[in-house]
């Protein structure tokens, strides 16, 4: 990172280290946080299984699923071959019901707002944060942890994103993002691989050539055509020889074999929003119990946005009730201002609405962000009353505040875990 200082004769890998975290079988994850019934169950989440419906491909498929074959981009009528719809099996006495599965259609606005709150937690616990897709990030956590507790941090990492959000992720610690993600990748689901400075060679000498990142299907093919098998084979290769088949590709993916990867973990682009969000043991009707935890998170995330010298135009909260209804409310405010006594009073006031209901999940947003040398905007005029500005467009589930690598900054309907 620019402005890190590092002492003399130590190199930059040895010391950096990159968490990457990846969320397992994400969307059926949040199917089954709406669905609790669904836990242990074979689920598929995908489009085109609908009567009439005749096209389409499984988004992703839980590890209950994939038992029967059922992959991720794999068409849905291979996937009803493998693994028939439960409603089907039970009208149909030619399809067992015990060996059938349950199907969702594919609903990002939903997944996204889970994603937020997850990325709420990693933007907590690291300085930089770099999401590559809606439901994976790199974290640069070299000043927040050391190596002798980086396995520590991790494990609570993880258990904060299990407890708070409700979904499970993999997480991998290395000391450059390659080899991170692989270790991610090495023991899911709910797995936890470190692999400390001078580890990473003989971490990645084993695995099969297709663990190395880049190298996908058609690449492996090509290098087991060439008698490379493993990582170990292709650290060991002649690099021209790579090169002269794959271009530079060949030796970037020669040097990943390597566990030497000098790239930095850099967020693409400013934050969209800064949230927290707090689960209660048990819903809650009590407004004052409800009251004080919108007062604690509003005064976290103002912080965050202090020391992160942000102002924002948006203040909001969100409510989830039992079973899983997300409500969300915000208020414009009439320019960009740094306010946190504001940010408590608008989130109370919002609450108020919601008084009345119990209560399984509060959070409260700061949003419309901007991070310029900008004058705060003058509230006069502006009351904070329930006469002011309000929007109820359900603005946390529609920002998203995730990133992609695409560059057309389209988000993948795949998801991978």
């Amino acid at each position: 990172m620019a402005g890190r200082t590092r002492l003399p004769g130590v190199e930059r890998e040895s010391e950096q280290v990159v968490c990457h975290v990846d969320m397992d079988c994400f969307y059926a994850a949040c199917e089954r946080l709406r669905e609790p019934a669904l836990a242990d169950e074979p689920v598929v989440v995908g489009m085109g299984y609908e009567h009439g419906e005749t096209h389409g491909a499984v988004a992703t498929a839980s590890y209950e699923a994939r038992e029967y074959g059922v992959e991720s981009a794999q068409a849905i009528s291979r996937a009803l071959e493998l693994l028939p719809r439960k409603v089907d099996a039970a009208d149909d006495p030619d399809l067992d019901v015990e060996s059938a599965g349950f199907y969702r259609p594919v609903d990002m606005e939903f997944y996204e707002s889970v994603s937020r709150e997850v990325r709420a937690i990693l933007d907590d616990r690291a300085d930089v944060v770099r999401a590559v897709s809606i439901d994976e990030a790199y974290l640069d956590v070299t000043d927040r942890t050391t190596w002798d507790e980086a396995r520590s941090f991790a494990s609570d990492l993880k258990r904060r994103i299990g407890e708070e959000v409700g979904v499970t992720a993999s997480v991998g610690v290395a000391p450059n993002m390659s080899a991170a993600k692989i270790a991610s990748d090495h023991d899911k689901p709910d797995g936890l691989v470190v692999v400390e400075p001078g580890e990473v060679r003989e971490f990645l000498a084993p695995l099969p050539v297709e663990a190395v990142h880049h190298v996908g299907p058609v690449t492996a093919r090509t290098l087991r055509e060439m008698g490379i098998g493993t990582a170990g084979d292709l650290a060991a290769a002649d690099p021209d020889r790579i090169a002269a088949e794959f271009g530079e590709r060949g030796r970037t993916i020669w040097r990943f074999a390597r566990g030497e990867d000098t790239r930095e973990v850099t967020p693409v682009g400013e934050p969209k929003s800064l949230s927290r969000e707090s689960a209660f043991a048990e819903a809650t009707a009590v407004p004052e119990r409800k009251r004080d935890r919108v007062r604690a998170l509003a005064d976290s995330v103002a912080d965050r946005a202090a020391s992160r010298d942000a102002l924002y135009r948006t203040i909001g909260i969100k409510v989830v009730t039992p079973p899983f209804d997300v409500h969300t409310r915000a208020r414009s405010l009439p320019g960009p201002v740094e306010d946190p006594d504001l940010v408590e009073e608008v989130a109370l006031d919002l609450l108020g609405e919601f008084d009345d209901d119990a209560v399984r999940k509060l959070g409260v947003r700061v949003s419309n962000l901007s991070f310029a040398d900008a004058e705060q905007a003058s509230l006069d005029g502006w009351e904070g009353g329930p006469d002011g500005p309000e929007v109820t467009l359900d603005e946390w589930a529609r920002e998203s505040e995730q990133s992609t690598d695409d560059p057309r900054g389209q988000t993948s309907l795949t998801d991978f875990g």
